[in-house]
């Protein structure tokens, strides 16, 4: 038995004689899924978001991301993964009634994008808030490009239910749980660093892109055909120097051993000027062009394949947030869109990573310095680009190991706990899950990325007219079925809600927009209180 199998073993063991294992059958799980809205042609959508859909600034479950074409999903908590998913299911079909003749892009990668100009910046109205968001997102088209901010994926947000956290607090003799929970919940941040590499190889979705995406950019990418670039062993380029794994960020080191350290190291890029960025200038022309010249313009504006986070008060920062309630839940950045799946993401990958989050809570954490953390990003970029070579090694603390001979045996550990929460609920499913990404690893081409890479070369069609013949399919199974009557009310009436609170917002606003700005980042800036450690930050 391996070591990791070993510990896994001893912590499913523990559980189950402290009788906290009746609590992993209502593990907390939500989802957000991005998806660009195109036109017949497959090319971006430069309409404005429609009204049906409500207010992208106030309505709960139906948003935009970084453009006004890229559509955003969020679902409620749900303990049943099936209705998760159903619910999910339920957004889209009500979309997809409001949107004409368009249609939602079903892969990471974006769409035919003829230039970055003709990216439309979302739009939330006329309020102070709203004109803060499009600044925000106008810093980022100056600071890393519009293109890269069309790349569309899914945050999956995973928490423990208060009764595990209370009882394993109360077994450990723990007075305050919302340290110790935030202890743990870090404890599970750095571990997940150091295992998603193979989340990558296992339902990375984006080997290939289309030429219009490469204009002008550099790129070590192949030429296949009719307008298509790929890496022939290449499983997630949305994670990729190309995406979201953007070299302008590297000066960022951000720190994940606790709460304080955290919030202290960004805190730090959230307050520090960086030169290049004042180049661009804050204000031209009375004009804004970002929000300040900082590292980080806002604390959204790193990219983390995983955050602690916690739901957050009008206008609080998502740092003081963690400091006076702990972290609440984690959110997972680094899945792509499946473009197999009507919604993107099915049972089996929520369930995988179900086991993979409980695995990193479970196990033993120690504290991650920056030497180890760029390790993790090395290899996350080996999976990235070389994932499905059968000869890929990554590298850990104890050296260099073949990449597909640690999947399996991390899928191996991860069986104890697979039959513990198949029993909970009386399947197999957990087990049948862990069985699908064994066979990824014994057979490439049953990737995500293998399949696309595959059927592309197969049927000599470009990037393009693969992901162009899905999303044709997907708007076919949504717009050929009726959608249930008190669904629809429901989200007509969620829209309506959401048109009227935006109006509100506006009509509330009592200053000039420089001295909301200045206002928000006072308060920002203000000293943070103390995190539990008897500190100031």
């Amino acid at each position: 038995m391996s070591v990791l199998s070993d510990s896994l073993s001893k912590a499913v063991d523990s559980l189950l004689k402290r009788g906290l294992d009746q609590y992993l059958g209502q593990l907390h799980r939500g989802i957000e899924k991005e998806s660009l809205r195109v036109t017949p042609d497959g090319t971006l959508a430069s309409t404005p978001h429609p009204c049906a859909l409500g207010s992208s600034l106030t309505h709960s479950s139906i948003t935009t991301d970084y453009s006004e074409s890229l559509l955003e999903f969020v679902t409620g908590i749900h303990t049943n993964i099936s209705q998760l998913i159903q619910e999910l299911h339920n957004i889209h079909h009500f979309t997809y009634q409001h949107i004409g003749n368009e249609k939602l892009w079903v892969n990471s990668m974006p769409c035919i994008v003829e230039s970055e100009e003709k990216i439309p910046i979302a739009q939330y109205g006329t309020s102070n808030i709203a004109r803060m968001k499009e600044i925000y997102r106008e810093g980022l088209h100056h600071r890393y490009g519009s293109l890269m901010q069309t790349i569309a994926g899914i945050h999956y947000n995973f928490s423990l239910p208060c009764d595990f956290w209370y009882m394993l607090a109360e077994q450990d003799g723990i007075d305050n749980i919302k340290n110790y929970k935030s202890k743990r919940y870090f404890d599970l941040i750095r571990n997940y660093h150091r295992l998603s590499w193979a989340t990558i190889y296992l339902f990375g979705a984006s080997p290939a892109v289309c030429q219009t995406f490469l204009n002008n950019r550099e790129h070590s990418l192949t030429p296949l055909h009719r307008h298509t670039f790929y890496g022939p062993t290449a499983t997630s380029l949305r994670l990729s120097q190309l995406g979201y794994s953007n070299e302008s960020q590297n000066d960022i080191q951000i720190n994940y051993n606790n709460v304080e350290s955290f919030v202290q190291s960004l805190r730090y890029a959230i307050q520090t000027s960086y030169p290049p960025y004042e180049k661009i200038g804050v204000k031209a022309n009375a004009h804004y062009r970002q929000l300040n010249s900082n590292l980080l313009q806002i604390e959204n504006e790193f990219y983390a394949s995983i955050r602690p986070k916690r739901v957050t008060k009008s206008c609080q920062s998502p740092s003081r947030a963690l400091c006076l309630g702990g972290v609440e839940y984690v959110e997972i950045r680094n899945i792509d869109l499946n473009p197999f799946v009507p919604v993107g993401i099915d049972a089996d990958c929520i369930r995988f990573y179900d086991l993979l989050l409980l695995a990193c809570m479970l196990l033993d954490s120690p504290e991650m310095d920056d030497a180890e953390f760029q390790l993790t990003v090395k290899n996350q970029q080996e999976m990235v680009m070389n994932g499905r070579n059968p000869d890929s090694h990554i590298m850990l603390v104890d050296g260099e190991k073949n990449s597909f001979a640690e999947m399996h045996e991390l899928l191996n550990a991860l069986t104890p706990l697979a039959e513990l929460l198949d029993s909970l609920e009386n399947s197999i499913n957990y087990q049948l899950s862990l069985q699908s990404q064994r066979f990824k690893i014994d057979h490439p081409e049953l990737t995500p990325s293998g399949q696309i890479v595959t059927r592309v070369i197969k049927n000599e069609d470009s990037f393009f007219e693969f992901a162009m013949d899905l999303a044709e399919e997907t708007e076919r199974y949504f717009k050929n079925s009726k959608i249930d009557p008190e669904i629809s009310q429901k989200f007509k009436q969620l829209s309506h809600e959401s048109h009227q609170a935006q109006k509100e917002i506006e009509e509330a606003d009592s200053m000039s927009f420089d001295d909301f700005l200045v206002d928000y980042f006072n308060r920002q800036n203000s000293p943070m209180p103390s995190c539990g450690c008897g500190n100031t930050l």
